[in-house]
């Protein structure tokens, strides 16, 4: 008896000794490793209890079913292995945190970007239909905020007709679909008309998961381009 009481007194100390290690490093309690022996160097960590964190402990994510996480973790990696080791020191891309129910002031989001605590926080049971898609648009946000020098707003929301004006925010306006547009006139997803930011990370998001429509116009295509160009200048063998 007084062996198994050391053993699981041991655990204890060895799992909390883990926690404490994870939250010196970026500052989000509750987490265990999931894996750390990927292909690119990611490590991927998983919400152990539910967490909250910020500046106003506004943001809140709660632990997932095992069952879920290991399906959803198949899927994650497959789409994060197309991001190779050195484009993601360049964008500050290193913990990938797995949770569920994610939500900024009672908001909830797909994910939330760090590159300064370089971790992605990601919703495991956000929007099933388009998750995928979904894991490349907040990865976008990563690369936005390390180099909004080069992915600039400003010259990105000229390609757009002159009328047109983003909102002021992303959760300002109504426009949230997420649907491939079959006829774009300049936006991929309604969603993509909210702001230049989320604009840009919806084009993105196509380029690496796929499903542009046939009939690509000319504002589109811009975009496209700047995307491409631009992925580039952080690395030269970046591929598409």
């Amino acid at each position: 008896m007084k062996l198994i009481k050391l053993i699981l007194f041991s655990l204890l100390i060895f799992s909390q000794t883990h926690a404490n290690t994870i939250y010196d490093l970026i500052k989000i309690p509750n987490l265990e490793i999931y894996n750390l022996e990927t292909k690119n160097k990611l490590r991927y960590l998983y919400a152990k209890r539910p967490f909250t964190i910020g500046v106003d402990n506004n943001i809140n994510c709660f632990k997932s079913l095992k069952k879920d996480l290991d399906e959803k973790y198949l899927i994650i990696e497959k789409n994060l292995n197309k991001y190779s080791q050195d484009f993601l020191k360049k964008i500050n891309l290193k913990y990938v945190v797995l949770c569920e129910d994610l939500s900024i002031s009672g908001i909830n989001t797909a994910g939330i970007p760090d590159n300064i605590m370089k971790t992605l926080i990601l919703d495991i049971k956000f929007n099933q239909k388009y998750f995928e898609r979904v894991i490349h648009h907040e990865v976008f946000h990563i690369i936005h905020d390390s180099y909004k020098d080069i992915f600039d707003g400003k010259v990105w929301s000229k390609f757009n007709i002159e009328t047109f004006k983003y909102a002021e925010c992303s959760t300002c306006t109504k426009k949230v679909g997420l649907d491939t547009s079959s006829n774009p006139n300049g936006f991929i997803t309604e969603y993509s008309q909210s702001t230049a930011s989320e604009d840009m990370a919806e084009v993105f998001s196509h380029l690496m998961h796929g499903g542009f429509p046939d009939n690509i116009d000319p504002i589109l295509e811009k975009k496209i381009n700047f995307i491409k160009s631009n992925l580039l200048k952080i690395d030269e063998n970046f591929i598409l």
